[in-house]
C-alpha cells in the first residue's frame, strides 16, 4: 500500500496546506482511522495533491495511507450567479464573494467573513457613494495601479482606467479548496487594452478563525511594453480593513521586522504585514504573506491607520522621500509578471495569531516522502 510520510522537523506546522506531486486517481489519505480528503492541481504539465493534515507537532512524524475513493464532497463550493457575482461557501456558509459586475471599476473580494461572521473588509461603496466613504476605491481586496502607461488605474476619479472581466479560465469546487481562475483586461479610459491579467485566487476549507487565500496574478504584456510608474497609489494586492479594526481606532500595524503602527510599517519593507484589531469587541486580523519569488521581495507596505493595507513595491520615491529614487518597473512586450501572496485571516493579535510562525510554514513545509 502505498503511503504519504511527513517529516515535521524544525518547527509545529499548524493547519495550512500540504502540496505534493503525484499522479494517479482521486485519494484519501488515513492515519490513525482519521480521513483527509485531497484534491488534485494542475499546474505547469504537472499534477499535484493537495490536503489539509491538521496540526503536527515539531520533529513528529506523521504517516499517512494512501486510499482511492470514486469522489469526495464539494465542502468548498463556488457559485456564479452568472450576473456579476461568484459567492464562495465553505461548509455551507458564505465566506466571500467576487464581485465581477462592469458596474465596479475592478474585479473585488467583498464581504471576507472571518472570525464570529465578521467581515474584515470595509463595506464596499454603493453606486454614487451616497454612504459618503473616503477613497470608494478601496472596494474590499482588489488589484490596481496609478500609473499604468499613463492611465490611473487605481482611482475612481475623472478619467481612470478600468479593469474588465473578460472570462473564468476555472471555477473549482471541491473538499479541499475552491478556485476562482480569472482572465481580465486593464484598458484606459477610451476602453484601448493596456494589458492582460490572470487572477487565480484559492479558499482553503479551513475553519473562520484560521482562514487562508492564496492570491496570484499573473500580468501579461500583451499589446506593447507595460510602464508601471512609481507611485505609492499601487497595491497589485490590496486590503481595507473593516472600520472598526482601523489604526485610528482599535487596530494595530505589525510587520515582520518588528515594526507597529503607520509611522514604523508605512513604506518598510517586511516579509509579511499584519493588521488586527476588534469588530464588535471580537479580536480578529489579516496577514499578507510575501514570497521569495515575487518582485523586489521583500515588498514595501502602503498601511494606513485609516485602514488602506497594500502590498506597493512602486512607489519607491514617496517611501524613501526622495525623488532620485524611482520604483518604476517596465515589463517588456511578450512578457509577463507573475505575483503569489497568502492572505491570513485569523482570529486573535498577531501574536496570539502566531502570524510569524504561519509564515514559516508557509515558507518552510514538512519533508515529504512518498512510498
Amino acid at each position: 500500500m502505498e503511503k504519504i510520510i511527513l517529516k515535521n522537523r524544525i518547527r509545529k506546522w499548524y493547519n495550512f496546506p500540504i502540496k505534493i506531486e503525484y499522479e494517479g486517481k482521486d485519494i484519501i489519505l488515513n492515519n490513525l482511522n482519521k480521513k483527509f480528503y485531497t484534491q488534485k492541481e494542475y499546474e505547469d504539465g504537472k499534477e499535484y495533491l493537495i490536503f489539509l493534515p491538521e496540526e503536527i507537532e515539531k520533529s513528529e512524524e506523521i504517516e499517512f495511507k494512501i486510499e482511492k475513493i470514486e469522489s469526495s464532497p464539494e465542502i468548498v463550493k463556488v457559485v456564479d450567479d452568472k450576473n456579476g457575482k461568484v459567492d464562495v461557501f465553505i461548509n455551507e456558509t458564505l465566506f466571500t464573494t467576487y464581485n465581477y459586475s462592469p458596474e465596479y471599476s475592478r474585479p473585488f473580494l467583498n464581504p471576507v467573513i472571518g472570525p464570529s461572521g465578521k467581515s474584515i473588509v470595509r463595506k464596499s461603496a454603493s453606486p454614487g457613494n451616497p454612504e459618503k466613504f473616503d477613497h470608494i476605491h478601496h472596494r474590499g481586496i482588489w488589484v490596481a495601479h496609478g500609473d499604468v502607461n499613463g492611465t490611473d488605474n487605481w482611482s475612481e476619479l475623472e478619467g481612470h482606467g478600468k479593469t474588465i472581466h473578460r472570462r473564468f479560465i476555472n471555477l473549482i469546487s471541491g473538499p479541499v479548496f475552491g478556485l476562482i481562475h480569472s482572465l481580465n483586461d486593464w484598458i484606459d479610459n477610451k476602453g484601448r487594452k493596456l494589458l492582460e491579467e490572470e487572477r487565480i485566487i484559492k479558499i482553503y476549507n479551513l475553519p473562520s478563525d484560521n482562514r487562508i487565500i492564496d492570491h496570484t496574478i499573473i500580468l501579461r504584456a500583451t499589446e506593447t511594453e507595460v510602464i508601471f510608474k512609481d507611485t505609492k497609489e499601487s497595491g497589485l494586492l490590496s486590503i481595507r480593513v473593516n472600520p472598526e479594526m482601523e489604526g485610528r481606532n482599535t487596530g494595530l500595524i505589525k510587520n515582520s521586522y518588528g515594526g507597529e503602527g503607520e509611522k514604523e510599517c508605512w513604506g518598510k519593507r517586511a516579509f509579511w504585514c499584519d493588521y488586527s484589531g476588534q469588530i464588535e469587541g471580537i479580536e480578529c486580523g489579516i496577514s499578507v504573506f510575501d514570497f521569495p519569488g515575487n518582485l523586489r521581495y521583500p515588498t514595501y507596505w502602503h498601511v494606513r491607520d485609516y485602514g488602506l493595507f497594500s502590498a506597493n513595491f512602486f512607489g519607491l520615491s514617496d517611501f524613501y522621500g526622495d525623488k532620485k529614487i524611482s520604483g518604476t518597473y517596465i515589463l517588456p512586450y511578450g512578457n509577463e509578471l507573475k505575483l503569489f501572496y497568502r492572505i491570513y485571516i485569523h482570529s486573535g493579535n498577531c501574536e496570539q495569531a502566531k502570524v510569524n510562525e504561519k509564515y514559516l510554514n508557509f515558507l518552510y513545509p514538512p519533508e515529504i516522502e512518498v512510498k
